[in-house]
């Protein structure tokens, strides 16, 4: 593989400020752009990772300016992995009601998580619950549960 097309990666520790967490995401789409991803899936990559990293900040650290969130990304021609810790309690990704729900339908909020899955080919929790880990795979859309 030619050098410029080696795989990216980043890792920044920053402060649980939302305005820091949304521009980071720009790095990686550039270095997807490079590697010529296709339109969509830099769009559905950019918008779970906003999703992500304010939940991160608002729901994980609850925006304590004390606390910080650790981002890593890599990306290669293939692949884009998106992997966000805070240092927050946690929670169980299993037990978000799910928002498309009647008694939810007009409840604002709740529906990051959802969208994360929708968006991305695949998503992972750790145990406690304050680390995503988010993958993209190139020119791959994830299978439609057809509740779009």
């Amino acid at each position: 593989m030619p050098a410029d097309n080696a795989a990216w990666t980043l890792r920044r520790e920053i402060p649980s400020e939302t305005t820091i967490g949304s521009e980071l995401v720009e790095e990686l789409i550039a270095a997807m752009t490079e590697r010529d991803w296709p339109p969509a899936d830099l769009f559905r990559t950019q918008l779970a990772y906003q999703e992500a990293i304010v939940n991160a900040i608002r729901h994980g650290n609850r925006c304590d300016p004390n606390k910080t969130v650790l981002v890593e990304m890599s990306c290669d021609d293939d692949r884009a992995v998106i992997t966000i810790t805070d240092q927050g309690d946690g929670f169980d990704p299993t037990a978000v009601p799910d928002p498309r729900s009647d008694e939810l339908l007009e409840v604002p909020g709740g529906r990051g998580v959802l969208l994360i899955g929708e968006l991305m080919n695949e998503v992972a929790y750790n145990d406690r619950g304050n680390q995503i880990t988010m993958t993209k795979i190139k020119g791959e859309n994830p299978p439609s549960d057809g509740n779009e």
